[in-house]
């Protein structure tokens, strides 16, 4: 119990300064996820991936165990919106909440403060493999604009370029230097904290009313999403800290991008706001319980 309060208690209370002062003032929220994603995410990836140690096998196997993951996520969400006569609008939003997962903002801290240092870059392996995944196939099931669209989108991400640099690194053997490696530390270790205000200014700026969608739209997310990344897992023969945040990423809430993706390419907008409120509200008892289960 020790180790969950310390795991979700400090997500709960940075989240919580950010929906204090979110309620306080008005916030730009565009100019806060654009530092973000344009400056201290990819200094986080960055040293994240040149100062790994991680054994191929591991990176192999949290990658195409998140690929595969999304691949049934996909499907399983497709038949439900169907088998639901589900409108086409909400059927994307489904597929969009159900695959997007929020394992930068909530799954950095939540896995470091849970698993710990050397579970922190296997988080950000499935954070990279996740960041390039949105980018490059959400706007093709969203809008059905094609690859080239989609790859469009990622190359101008600097998320994408950093972790091409951080492997080149350590290909490499290349030292960075003192004054860009203190740089870069300050940049990522910041990442997450401003990542956490963020999720807290957005929840501040979100209706809490919702209904059966939302909640049926957030046990996809919060509950399917890990045993099925569980039993992919068992299959591919990961163990210990692969086969734990592999399933404690895919446990995740909604994105809190979603939202824009969902807005720039097609889908219900509305309800994906909600089901991003009703996942994030409800991680804070499903994420104790994925991490009791997998520690087992």
């Amino acid at each position: 119990m020790g180790v969950l309060i310390s795991a979700v208690l400090p997500i709960a209370l940075v989240a919580l300064c950010g929906l204090c002062v979110g309620r306080a003032f008005a916030l730009d929220l565009k100019t806060l996820a654009r530092i973000n994603i344009y400056a201290l995410l990819p200094a986080l990836v960055l040293t994240g991936v040149y100062s790994s140690r991680l054994a191929v096998s591991s990176v192999v196997g949290i990658v195409l165990g998140f690929l595969l993951n999304c691949a049934l996520l996909y499907l399983i969400a497709q038949h439900l919106g169907r088998a639901l006569n589900l409108p086409l609008d909400r059927r994307k939003s489904l597929v969009a909440t159900t695959l997007l997962a929020n394992s930068g903002n909530i799954g950095l801290p939540f896995v470091l403060f849970s698993l710990g240092e050397a579970a922190l870059a296997r988080a950000v392996v499935y954070l990279i493999a996740s960041a390039i995944f949105i980018t490059s196939v959400g706007p093709i099931f969203l809008k059905g604009e094609g690859i080239g669209a989609g790859l469009k989108v990622t190359l101008n991400l600097p998320v994408f370029w950093a972790t091409f640099a951080g492997i080149a690194l350590q290909i490499f053997a290349w030292s960075v230097p003192v004054p860009i490696d203190r740089a870069l530390t300050l940049l990522s270790e910041a990442a997450i904290p401003v990542a956490l205000l963020m999720l807290g200014v957005q929840l501040s700026q979100t209706s809490l009313k919702f209904g059966r969608y939302e909640l049926f739209a957030a046990s996809l997310r919060l509950l399917v999403s890990p045993l099925s990344a569980y039993g992919i897992g068992r299959l591919l023969g990961l163990q210990g800290l692969d086969l734990s945040v592999l399933v404690v990423q895919s446990a995740m809430p909604v994105a809190i991008n979603t939202l824009i993706w969902v807005t720039e390419f097609g889908g219900d907008t509305v309800r994906v706001a909600k089901t991003i409120v009703v996942s994030t509200l409800l991680s804070f008892v499903s994420l104790p319980m994925v991490l009791w289960l997998v520690n087992r």
